[in-house]
């Protein structure tokens, strides 16, 4: 039997995000194989390979809970869209002229992006997978990257060509999902889980909801759905799906932004969680983010990317608007109400690095696993180095990585034990190669559709 690898993290300031741990102002962090063996101020360990983590913050592995990784070779190209020209240009457009090798190039760099920004957990939101072949390479991809992941399998939005039914009467594909349990996600405690992006009542028939609501429940997978832009498919969807027992925990709204009052609160109540991409909504169109109804009803958000389409892939930014939006949204409701500003801030910066972190892993069923530093738990450590000019000085460790840090600032990446980033370097191979390989792609569906590129 091969000895375990063992890996000791040392003089860290520790943000574990678990209760029991606590924080560190310095610490030490044992790591043996893909899991955490022990957290302390001091721990001694001669056989591990040691890593000095003095003037460092660890955090856990960031968890990005919403994000369509396929777009990646579209970087910035939908910067100016609305979410009505997004439909046009991306589903109805662009997403027609992937070929597998697009889904697999795209998914490997976006999936290395979120690595070098801090990123462990990535939610790939795949639904530009029209065939077997396109959803392999995007697995396939993902496995290559070293990132752990949740691919969420979805379905295209063409617009239907003459004898096609419309997308939203077509179910999820169950052949699909009962051959990807057959090969890499046949278990549950490996990098890759899977889940099911379904249409939901906002884009799909009562019929197509409700089957794949139950297709969902049957295969003990989530169910990850968008709410919101323009008119609902299904006008009272939601409130048939709850009249018949099928909204509970494993169903995960996206953006949601649109709901009324009482319906969020039925949502929220039988156990549905909320993933919030919070520029990208205010950026396309969506509304306001839900940040706040969830914090009123007492539960909290996970956070996405969204589009790198549109926007930058940092969870650390993500998290700090996500924080920004509300805390103004508090504070204009209180200058309405009161005629003041809150005499404190009514959200802490340490809520919404919950929000990236262990509520990401909760959306997943996964706190047991990821989302916070204790023993037992899963290797994926973010370290951020603190020791930079425009981090100086740390008072307060925890508003130091919400509000001034960046993906700059990200030192080393473990992942089930294994550094996929060190000494601020990616650890993938012939990474040139592959940004070519990904500009090669971009460029070919952009000039397809007869888009303009403003540079070459």
């Amino acid at each position: 039997m091969a000895r375990p690898s063992r890996t000791l993290i040392t003089g860290a300031t520790i943000l574990s995000m678990d209760g029991t741990v606590g924080d560190l102002t310095k610490g030490d962090i044992l790591v043996e194989d893909d899991r955490i063996i022990a957290i302390a101020p001091v721990l001694q360990a001669d056989d591990a390979e040691r890593v000095d983590a003095h003037g460092r913050i660890a955090v856990p592995g960031f968890v990005n809970a919403h994000m369509h990784t396929w777009q990646t070779g579209l970087r910035s190209l939908a910067a100016d869209w609305t979410l009505l020209e997004y439909f046009r240009w991306v589903h109805a457009g662009l997403a027609t002229r992937f070929r597998p090798e697009d889904i697999g190039i795209a998914t490997l760099v976006g999936a290395l992006g979120q690595i070098d920004a801090g990123t462990t957990t990535l939610v790939d939101w795949c639904h530009n997978n029209p065939t077997p072949e396109h959803t392999d390479a995007a697995v396939e991809a993902l496995a290559q990257s070293g990132i752990r992941a949740a691919f969420f399998h979805g379905s295209p939005k063409p617009d239907p060509k003459p004898g096609e039914p419309h997308f939203s009467e077509v179910p999820h594909p169950r052949a699909e999902i009962e051959r990807l349990r057959r090969g890499m996600f046949s278990g549950e405690d490996g990098l890759m889980t899977l889940g099911l992006a379904i249409l939901g009542p906002h884009y799909s028939t009562l019929e197509v909801a409700r089957a794949d609501f139950r297709l969902a429940r049957e295969f003990g997978l989530v169910a990850s759905m968008h709410q919101g832009g323009g008119a609902a498919k299904t006008p009272g969807g939601w409130e048939t799906l709850l009249d018949e027992g099928l909204v509970g925990p494993g169903i995960n709204v996206v953006h949601g932004n649109d709901l009324s009052d009482a319906l969020f609160s039925a949502l929220v109540d039988q156990g549905a969680s909320f993933s919030v991409t919070p520029e990208n909504e205010m950026t396309q169109g969506h509304g306001f983010p839900v940040t706040g109804r969830l914090l009123k009803r007492g539960v909290a958000p996970s956070l996405g990317v969204d589009l790198e389409s549109v926007l930058a892939g940092d969870m650390m930014g993500v998290a700090r608007i996500a924080l920004g939006m509300q805390r103004v949204l508090d504070n204009t409701d209180s200058r309405r109400d009161t005629g003041a500003i809150p005499p404190t801030s009514t959200v802490r910066v340490r809520q919404a690095l919950e929000w990236i972190t262990i509520e990401g892993a909760r959306m997943l069923g996964q706190e047991g696993r990821i989302g916070s530093l204790a023993p037992g738990k899963q290797a994926d450590i973010t370290l951020i180095d603190a020791r930079t000019l425009h981090l100086q000085p740390v008072h307060d460790p925890v508003a130091t990585v919400v509000m001034q840090a960046g993906r700059g600032d990200v030192e080393a990446v473990m992942i089930a034990g294994r550094f996929r980033k060190k000494n601020g370097k990616l650890l993938a191979a012939a990474l040139d190669d592959t940004l070519a390989c990904l500009a090669r792609s971009g460029a070919r569906i952009v000039d397809e559709l007869g888009l303009k590129r403003t540079a070459a």
